[in-house]
């Protein structure tokens, strides 16, 4: 074999299209020593090479051939996505400038007069071929690069969003400081007031026993003996007696409530989002939960089934956003009124919280695509695809991983596995 002649299976392919079979011969014999060489013998046959699915690298194409000519051929090819990247030269013996113009026009990348030197043919499809291979290799780093660029846009939306799920919940955390800050005077005070009415109330009714105790030894005399016992039947001074204590007693609940309220926006959204400690995974739940009480309360309801678990080394914030985006999501799931389950248990060195539903589940075909940052099946305007994906980086931050189980129909399950040790970094 020639040693300037290219490996068998590393050979370009040539379709060789004529009516004439003398021209086939010719160029066929000549190629074949350096091209796997198809042969098409008219313009439909060549066009179902083309569409083969070995197609040729490069078509040499006769113009004048009966039922079909090369300038049909050329247009169909280039009519069609699969065929019109396909180099084309015209081999003809048409020597007008009229016609190698329409040819060239059409698409053609050249145009050779027969008879031709099987040099320059040979010397020219050469360079159709490196230029083709230099256009497909260009294609491909375009595609690479679009999809690159495409992926860092994505990855710079994602990382745009953990920024702002970040700065809201900094934000948040300083407001349920100063909240705090502001509130806890005026509870503490309100509080203070109440205890010292509780013993002015006492005092009072002393008193009032005192009156009470002469009324029934009478010992106050008439009118002021009748016009107190009217007085004391109208104000209902028995009924007052045991319900002014539990009116005290409910403003005090409010005021631990408030108070509760407060730290638990604090928990939420911890100012210190960047440090790690050793933190208790049901307190960060419970505070989440009261959070977002309100988007839930109306249809679902929320069942705890808690274990013993240890504490953790983790981002407690952090955390709190996946619990809230999964406790969000299982809530928007339900359509009527349903469930929320909320689960927590410890296995081998990690612990694991699981948050359940019985609302419509998630369809077969999504469930691998579930963590792919935009990707959402609410309506649109309903959701920015970048909940779960923001939570499953948390969750690996953490060294953990988030596990899906649904059902359409019957609900879905997402478990946090935590290691109780803090990872170490990367």
């Amino acid at each position: 074999m020639d040693s300037a002649t290219p490996d068998q299976n590393q050979r370009p392919t040539i379709l060789l299209v004529d009516d004439e079979p003398i021209n086939l011969s010719v160029f066929g014999e000549f190629l074949t020593r350096y091209y796997q060489v198809l042969v098409a013998t008219g313009g439909q046959s060549a066009l179902k090479l083309a569409n083969s699915k070995a197609k040729p690298d490069l078509i040499l194409l006769d113009v004048m051939m009966p039922g079909m000519d090369g300038y049909q051929v050329l247009a169909e090819l280039k009519a069609q996505a699969d065929t019109r990247d396909i180099p084309v030269i015209f081999i003809t013996a048409l020597t007008s400038d009229l016609e190698e113009e329409r040819g060239l026009a059409l698409g053609a990348v050249d145009y050779i007069y027969k008879p031709c030197h099987l040099s320059i043919l040979l010397a020219r499809i050469g360079t159709q071929l490196e230029l083709k291979k230099a256009r497909d290799w260009l294609r491909n780093q375009n595609a690479v690069l679009e999809a690159e660029v495409e992926r860092r846009q994505k990855e710079n939306q994602l990382v745009q969003m953990q920024l702002l799920q970040s700065e809201k919940l900094a934000a948040i955390g300083q407001l349920a400081a100063g909240i705090a800050h502001e509130i806890n005077n005026p509870v503490g005070f309100v509080n203070s007031n109440l205890n010292t009415l509780s013993g002015y109330l006492a005092d009072l009714f002393c008193v009032m026993d005192a009156y009470a105790a002469a009324l029934a030894a009478n010992q106050i005399a008439e009118p002021a003996r009748s016009e107190l016992q009217a007085l004391l039947a109208k104000k209902q001074l028995t009924y007052l007696r045991e319900d002014i204590p539990d009116l005290l007693a409910e403003s005090r609940e409010g005021l631990a409530r408030v108070r509760g309220i407060v730290q638990d926006l604090k928990d939420f959204a911890h100012s210190d989002s960047d440090t790690w400690e050793l933190s208790d995974l049901h307190k960060g739940l419970d505070s989440t939960l009261n959070i977002i009480c309100n988007e839930l309360k109306y249809h679902c309801k929320i069942v705890k089934e808690y274990a013993e678990i240890p504490q953790i080394y983790c981002l407690p914030s952090q955390l709190n956003q996946v619990f809230m985006n999964l406790l969000v999501n299982a809530g928007q799931a339900i359509e009527t009124q349903g469930v929320v389950t909320v689960r927590t248990g410890c296995q081998e060195n990690e612990v694991w919280v699981e948050i359940g539903d019985n609302g419509r589940g998630i369809a077969p075909e999504h469930i691998s695509r579930l963590f792919e940052p935009f990707f959402t099946t609410k309506p649109v305007g309903k959701g920015t695809g970048l909940g779960l994906s923001i939570s499953r980086n948390i969750v690996t931050k953490h060294g953990g991983r988030i596990e899906v189980d649904s059902e359409p129909g019957r609900g879905s399950r997402f478990r946090v596995c935590l290691p109780i040790a803090r990872p170490q970094p990367a």
